[in-house]
């Protein structure tokens, strides 16, 4: 299954084809600045599984990540991190984004109080693995 997305312009879209990795929702401070919300929703998939057209410019938000926007009207669209084999995508970048669920929440220590958790998806304190991305 082919499914596509991009900025909110559109001189940056995407085709994400086969299956995901994972789906996940993160409270970190980084996703909160990033996605200008209170947490990022992303899917993850292999890099190999995706086509990125249009220019992007990136900003290094860890030691090993590259956020990557759109420099015409600066959506946040997808994520690499170096040694990662795996690209992160935004859900609401998705032409589609209701095809996606969470399956787990990072860093939810940081989450707000009016937040209610995602019952009966697992809880991490941190990054999903510790030592790796939030994805």
């Amino acid at each position: 299954m082919i499914l596509t997305g991009g900025c909110a312009c559109g001189a940056v879209r995407f085709q994400a084809d086969g299956d995901l990795h994972r789906a996940g929702i993160c409270h970190c401070m980084t996703c909160r600045k990033v996605s200008g919300s209170a947490f990022n929703a992303f899917v993850v998939y292999p890099r190999s599984a995706v086509r990125i057209g249009g220019e992007t410019t990136a900003f290094h938000s860890s030691e090993t990540g590259r956020r990557h926007f759109c420099p015409r009207c600066g959506a946040h669209v997808f994520a690499l991190y170096d040694g990662e084999e795996e690209i992160e995508l935004h859900v609401g970048s998705f032409d589609e984004p209701n095809r996606f669920r969470p399956t787990y929440e990072a860093h939810v220590g940081r989450r707000e109080d009016w937040l209610p958790a995602l019952e009966g998806l697992p809880q991490f304190d941190g990054n999903r693995e510790e030592g790796g991305q939030a994805g």
